[in-house]
C-alpha cells in the first residue's frame, strides 16, 4: 500500500516536472535573444537579470548565466546572485508540493542573491579566476527558430504521428484522466488539483501542436530522455526512503533534536553539483518534518546541474561560488532556526 502511494505520487510529480520543462523549452525557443538585449549597462541590471534567470525553474537560466560569465558578460557577483536564486530542477518539485511557499521563498532568494552578488563584487577580486581561453560556448542554432504553432500543419502531423509524439500525448492524457478521477494528486477538488490539470493540459497542447523537429530535439531527446528517468528515480527513491524511515522512527523528533546537525548536512550536500540530494530536504519539509530554515539553507547552497559547466571551465571559480553560497546559506538558515521563523 505504501509503495503504491509513493509510486503514484512520484508519477504525478514527475509528470508535472516534465511538463514544466517542456513549457520552459517552448518559451525559451520562442523568446530567443531577449535575454541578451536585457544585459549590459549597470551592475545592478546584471544582478537583477542574473537573479531572475536563476529563479527560473530548472537549470536553463543557470546555464545561461555561467556561459555569460565565462564570456566576461557578467561579473562574479552576478553569477553568485543567480546561483543563490536557483534551486535547479527541485524547484519544479517544490511548486508541485507547496507552491505558495516555493514561490515566496524563490522571490526572497532572488533578492538575497542580488545583495550577496553586490557584496561579492565589492570583496572578491579577480573575477573568481575565469579562463577565457576555455570559454564555454553558448550556441543558438538557426534551426531553433521554428514555428512552435504551425498553422495548417498541425492536423497533417497527426495523420502519421511519430512514436515520440504518440507516446507523450497518450502519457499526458492518461495523467489528466488520473487527476480528474482522483487516482493521483490531491484527494479533493481544489485549486491545487485544478492547477495540476491545467499545467498537464498545457503540456498536452504543446506536444500535440509543435512540429516534429521541436518535439524530437527539444522535448524528447532533452527533457524526456535526459531528465525524466532521473527525476522519477530520485523522487521515488527519496520518498520511499522517507516513508520507510517514518515507520521506524519519529522523523519530526529526530530532526528537532538534531536541527543544527541537519542544517550543516544540508549545506554540505548542497555543494554537490547534482539534482537529487536536495529532494531529501524538500520531501521532509513537505511532510512537516523539517523547518523552513534548513530548506532555505539547502536551496541557497545547491543549484542542481547549474554549475556543472563552470566546474569543467574553472574549478577555482566553482569553489569560490560554492564557498560563498555555503557561507550565506548556513548564515541565513541559522538565523531562521535561531528565531524559529517559518516553523
Amino acid at each position: 500500500m505504501i509503495i503504491t502511494q509513493v509510486l503514484m505520487k512520484a508519477v504525478m510529480i514527475t509528470a508535472f516536472v516534465a511538463v514544466m520543462m517542456l513549457v520552459v523549452e517552448y518559451v525559451n525557443v520562442q523568446t530567443r535573444g531577449v535575454t541578451f538585449r536585457a544585459l549590459g549597462g549597470s551592475r545592478l541590471r546584471q544582478y537583477l537579470v542574473a537573479a531572475l534567470l536563476g529563479a527560473l525553474p530548472g537549470c536553463l537560466g543557470a546555464y545561461l548565466v555561467v556561459a555569460l560569465y565565462a564570456h566576461r558578460r557578467l561579473t562574479l557577483g552576478a553569477l553568485v546572485a543567480a546561483t543563490i536564486a536557483t534551486s535547479g530542477d527541485e524547484m519544479f518539485v517544490m511548486v508541485a508540493l507547496f507552491p505558495l511557499t516555493a514561490v515566496a521563498m524563490t522571490a526572497g532568494l532572488a533578492v538575497l542573491g542580488m545583495g550577496a552578488g553586490w557584496l561579492t563584487d565589492r570583496l572578491v577580486r579577480g573575477g573568481g579566476g575565469v579562463d577565457e581561453s576555455r570559454c564555454c560556448t553558448l550556441e543558438v542554432h538557426e534551426e531553433d527558430v521554428c514555428r512552435c504553432y504551425p498553422r495548417g500543419a498541425i492536423l497533417s502531423q497527426w495523420r502519421r504521428p511519430s512514436p515520440h509524439r504518440a507516446t507523450l500525448a497518450v502519457g499526458l492524457a492518461l495523467v489528466v484522466v488520473a487527476l480528474v478521477a482522483g487516482m493521483v494528486g490531491p484527494a479533493a477538488w481544489g485549486w491545487k488539483r485544478l492547477t495540476l490539470i491545467g499545467v498537464i493540459s498545457l503540456g498536452l497542447f504543446v506536444v500535440t501542436t509543435v512540429p516534429d523537429h521541436f518535439l524530437d530535439e527539444h522535448l524528447w531527446h532533452h527533457v524526456v530522455a535526459q531528465h525524466v528517468p532521473r527525476i522519477f528515480l530520485w523522487t521515488f527513491g527519496v520518498m520511499g526512503a522517507v516513508a520507510a524511515l517514518g515507520h521506524l522512527v519519529d522523523v519530526k523528533v529526530l530532526v528537532s533534536q538534531n536541527r543544527w546537525l541537519v542544517l550543516g548536512l544540508s549545506g554540505l550536500l548542497g555543494i554537490i553539483p547534482e539534482s537529487g540530494p536536495h529532494l531529501v530536504f524538500v520531501t521532509l519539509f513537505s511532510e512537516g518534518a523539517l523547518p523552513l530554515g534548513t530548506l532555505v539553507a539547502s536551496s541557497i547552497v545547491q543549484d542542481g546541474h547549474g554549475l556543472l559547466p563552470l566546474l569543467a571551465h574553472s574549478k577555482r571559480a566553482f569553489l569560490t561560488v560554492k564557498l560563498i553560497n555555503l557561507a550565506v546559506g548556513l548564515s541565513v538558515g541559522a538565523i531562521l532556526l535561531l528565531f524559529a521563523l517559518g516553523g
